[in-house]
């Protein structure tokens, strides 16, 4: 069975964290200026579709990228 796609606002969250930033503050004001959202949301949203196999599906390195930096970060603790 074919699984539904990322809706836009998905997409928008995963293509954001592909991108590189200059500087502290760059990216919360990224986040808040071209998706709407508060940084608190935004990561929320993003952790969630770390465990979602559409993202995965639809940005592979991305999603492995960023699920190997929460592992080592849940490791430390």
């Amino acid at each position: 069975m074919e699984q539904e796609p990322l809706n836009p606002g998905e997409q928008a969250v995963l293509a954001l964290e592909r991108r590189g930033f200059p500087g502290p503050g760059a990216k919360e004001r990224a986040i808040r200026e071209e998706l709407g959202l508060a940084p608190v949301r935004y990561y929320q949203l993003l952790n969630a579709l770390l465990d979602d196999r559409r993202a995965l599906a639809h940005d592979p390195v991305t999603v492995n990228r960023l699920r190997r930096i929460r592992e080592s970060r849940r490791a430390e603790r």
